[in-house]
């Protein structure tokens, strides 16, 4: 399978042909997944978490349960803290699905379970993050998805 070039640091995967199906190692779930164009969004984007942001594996979780309205959902990635609070949550999606109000009521919708202070939503090919300052009740867009320093507290803005 021939995968579209992201707007991510270049990274290497361990990929594999089985059963006619293609797949990529998953180095936070430990095992090999198919290899889909979401999948493929969603494991460059761990490695620059991991890689570029310093965001300890330890701390991720990928494909994290969730309910919401009594509806079983699932984060695409999801980073805590040292303590065990969620932090930041990741929807994403494939290279040709246009980041709507859609995707980020998605991810919306999944904080309400979470409570985390940070939403990104990626396609691989365009990233947007923004900060939920839970005090005032609004959100800011970002420039940057913060690093795992930025993560252990909260910034003033």
């Amino acid at each position: 399978m021939t995968m579209q070039i992201l707007n991510l640091p270049p990274a290497s995967f361990r990929t594999r042909n089985k059963n006619n199906r293609d797949e990529i190692f998953d180095p936070v779930r430990k095992r090999f997944v198919a290899l889909t164009q979401e999948e493929w969004v969603r494991q460059n984007f761990l490695q620059y978490l991991m890689n570029v942001k310093k965001v300890p594996g330890s701390l991720i979780g990928v494909e994290v349960a969730l309910t919401y309205n009594n509806l079983k959902k699932r984060g695409d990635i999801v980073i805590w803290n040292n303590s065990g609070k969620p932090k930041l949550i990741v929807e994403c999606k494939a290279p040709e699905v246009m980041l709507t109000q859609d995707v980020f009521h998605q991810v919306a919708m999944y904080n309400m379970a979470m409570n985390v202070d940070y939403l990104v939503v990626t396609n691989g090919l365009s990233h947007y993050v923004c900060f939920i300052d839970h005090v005032k009740k609004e959100y800011h867009f970002l420039e940057e998805i913060p690093g795992y320093e930025q993560l252990k507290d909260i910034p003033v803005i």
